[in-house]
């Protein structure tokens, strides 16, 4: 037995020097990498090989120093939408990139920041230089974005996913009859769908009148962008759509959908022929992070003035929490004041990207977004979701810039809470019991049917919020209330149709919001630089990753298939007290 505590005691002692030992290295591995990042050189005739099969987000704040090291080091996981514009407008004007290899056959990512990087992409070829773009299999998404490559290449045995678009709910009624829990809805306006899959097994008519709505509003934008590069009729895109020809790779090619049906190494040959190499030549592929690395010839502005832009992504939350992927309202508050109390700062842009979250967290940032707009202009710059608190936070800007395909408006509230003393009795055998000093003490309480009274006072406060909700939206907007509230009720509207209607004042991506924030500042080109929010460094990155990886693989061994759900039901505990936010999940595909 002491043999065996003996053998044991040695292997922890071990494994506590190697997990040191490997932090030690790794920072060495750190050090070294980042003093040699500077020193990357590209040669004569490269390709930027762009993998985009990969989620998006806004802007990349992580440092990963291991990127030029391969393998296990690579961060594969996340592509910055600010990083990507960067790298392809210094390579439209670096003589040593010929063209691009686009590699999008199925990016995780939402119409309106796939718009961004489109736009980017055409830009890019006003250089002269090649886009050819190769998949064994395209998704909407990933032909949409290759559709305005010169050369679209897919594999004889692959196809394209190309049948329009859906989007599709979830729905949470069942779950919570077959657990007796209870949900306590109060809400204003008939769209407002987000309570929608605790209610009900299907849509509501409101709900598919307005998701059929924007649905075809951003479809016949993918259309008519899709029949430009390609030169094919948007009518004749439907049929092709409607028939499911583009399954069959040759389908494909009849219909001038792509250029080519070939193997790969039929594409690298074209490349080479553009290239005027011989078959046997090696192609100089760079990747992104390896060329985001090298030296800018660009010289910035000699000047202090800056326009700050401000990424607001995620849900919309109450506190100070630190996470990527969450806006929360005294962590954006006070980056929103910070800019407003820089003197260099002359402009803001707020990039939102969230379909909202909590009303008290949107109401916190929107007067300090009033505070900043006293002392110098702030522009909206609307991303894939800027809707419900995401709109509560826009509508509070000088002007509003949103893509076509961008999901806004939703414009209404509601407040959820989930009654359990059912659930607890039936299923667990737990009961509750009280005694009050006061009519009602435990008001709102979770373990008990509210009566009349209490449910008629949660009502007034849902209903004041609204009122203040769009009272203040049709103030931003100047607009009369009345024409406000035609177009609130929560629903929900595309970019295109805001600005249609008045909730939207430019059509554009980031570059058009911050192009507008110079002009309201009086600034020319040259006389600013742009602020983006500061990288972390590698020791937050690090343990950022450490943490979010090991919180992930407890979620993954618990529950199996399953997380994905699981991950949903956890947001449910961000939904207290009165909420301004999208249908709880939508998916379009």
């Amino acid at each position: 037995m002491l043999q065996f505590l003996k053998y044991v005691l040695a292997t922890l002692v071990g494994l506590v020097l190697f997990s040191i030992l490997s932090v030690f290295v790794l920072l060495g591995i750190a050090s070294i990498a980042g003093s040699g990042s500077s020193d990357v050189v590209i040669e004569e005739n490269s390709i930027l090989k762009l993998d985009l099969n990969k989620s998006f987000t806004e802007h990349d704040n992580k440092t990963n120093p291991f990127s030029d090291l391969g393998g296990p080091f690579v961060n594969t996981e996340v592509v910055g939408v600010v990083q990507l514009k960067e790298a392809l407008t210094k390579a439209k004007a670096d003589s040593k990139i010929k063209g691009i290899y686009l590699k999008a056959n199925s990016p995780s990512a939402g119409w309106a920041v796939l718009e961004e990087v489109r736009a980017a992409l055409n830009d890019f070829k006003k250089s002269g230089k090649f886009v050819y773009a190769y998949g064994e299999t395209y998704s909407e998404q990933g032909y949409y974005l290759s559709s305005m490559a010169d050369k679209v290449y897919v594999n004889p045995a692959g196809g394209i996913d190309f049948n329009g678009l859906n989007a599709e709910y979830e729905f949470y009624k069942g779950t919570f009859d077959k657990l007796d829990i209870k949900p306590v809805v109060f809400r204003v306006g008939n769209y407002k769908s987000a309570v929608e899959p605790f209610l009900r097994e299907n849509m509501s008519d409101e709900n598919r009148e307005q998701t059929r709505s924007f649905l075809n509003s951003i479809y016949n934008q993918v259309l008519a962008e899709i029949s430009e590069s390609r030169g094919v009729s948007v009518p004749e895109l439907k049929t092709v759509a409607d028939s499911l020809q583009a399954y069959e790779p040759q389908d494909a090619l009849k219909h001038k959908l792509v250029t080519n049906v070939g193997y790969y190494d039929e594409f690298e040959s074209a490349i080479r022929k553009n290239l005027k190499l011989k078959e046997d030549d090696k192609l100089k592929y760079v990747g992104l992070s390896k060329y985001l690395k090298t030296s800018d010839d660009s010289k910035a502005p000699n000047t202090d003035n800056k326009i700050a832009v401000i990424i607001a992504q995620g849900d919309i939350v109450d506190g100070d929490n630190d996470s990527d992927n969450q806006i929360a309202s005294e962590k954006m508050a006070a980056e929103i004041r910070k800019a407003r109390k820089d003197k260099n700062v002359k402009a803001i842009v707020l990039r939102i990207n969230s379909p909202g979250g909590s009303g008290l967290a949107s109401e916190v940032m929107w007067r300090e977004i009033q505070k900043a707009k006293e002392q110098k202009p702030i522009i909206a710059s609307m991303s894939t979701y800027a809707a419900s608190g995401g709109y509560y936070m826009a509508m509070g800007c000088n002007k509003i810039v949103a893509q076509p395909t961008t999901i806004t408006g939703s414009i209404g509230v509601f407040s959820l809470f989930f009654r359990v003393d059912e659930f607890t009795k039936n299923k667990l055998g737990i009961t509750f019991d009280r005694v009050n000093t006061n009519a009602h003490s435990d008001y709102p309480t979770l373990t008990r049917e509210m009566d009349e009274f209490e449910k008629n006072r949660f009502q007034k406060s849902t209903d004041r919020f609204y009122e203040v909700f769009t009272a203040k939206a049709a103030q931003g907007r100047k607009m009369p209330v009345e024409k406000l509230r035609a177009i609130a009720g929560g629903r929900v509207w595309s970019g295109l149709e805001g600005k249609q209607n008045g909730l939207v004042d430019e059509l554009g991506g980031l570059e058009k919001a911050i192009q507008i924030a110079a002009s309201e500042a009086k600034l020319k080109a040259g006389e600013y630089r742009v602020r983006y929010p500061a990288k972390k460094d590698f020791y937050q990155t690090l343990f950022d990753t450490a943490e979010d990886e090991q919180e992930a693989r407890v979620m993954l061994a618990t529950f199996g298939d399953l997380v994905p759900y699981v991950q949903k039901l956890k947001k449910l505990q961000t939904l207290n007290g009165i909420q301004a936010r999208l249908p709880y999940e939508v998916r379009i595909r």
